[in-house]
């Protein structure tokens, strides 16, 4: 006679496992150069963004990137008093791009006048960016620029 059979039950693989973005942030300065370090950071970023999340952006989309941290970190050079946070988080569907300094004001969007000197930063973030939000921290502020991949 034989024994008997216990049945288990089946287990599934969790699928659902939470998967972190690509995160990468640095501390800069002001010093001559940062600018130039921060978007050599992000183009590090994207391109591991690209190698470990698949992510698929064409040039035009890796181009406004650049060009959108190079006018927050512009800002936060210019504007604040002292070091900045450059911080750069992303997944496939998603860029987002977000700068820390320790001013507490808040940035101005001008109207659009092609005539003014100056003062065009925030709108040419807003016209490349998806969503972009700015608020006071504890330590100053934060202006956060997110950029769909998908489009």
């Amino acid at each position: 006679m034989s024994e008997p059979t216990t049945t288990r039950p089946v287990t599934r693989p969790a699928f659902d496992v939470r998967v972190e973005p690509l995160l990468r942030a640095e501390v800069f300065s002001g010093e001559p150069g940062c600018i130039a370090q921060a978007r050599a950071l992000a183009d590090r970023f994207l391109a591991e963004l690209a190698a470990e999340w698949f992510a698929e952006f064409g040039e035009r989309k890796r181009s406004d990137l650049l060009l959108a941290v190079s006018e927050l970190v512009t800002n936060a050079d210019r504007y604040s008093c002292g070091p900045y946070l450059l911080e750069l988080e992303g997944t496939a569907e998603l860029v987002t791009v977000t700068v820390y300094d320790s001013s507490s004001a808040l940035p101005l969007l001008y109207a659009q006048d092609p005539q003014r000197l100056g003062g065009h930063g925030m709108e040419i973030v807003v016209a490349l960016c998806d969503r972009l939000s700015a608020e006071r921290v504890p330590v100053g502020k934060r202006v956060r620029a997110e950029f769909e991949l998908s489009t």
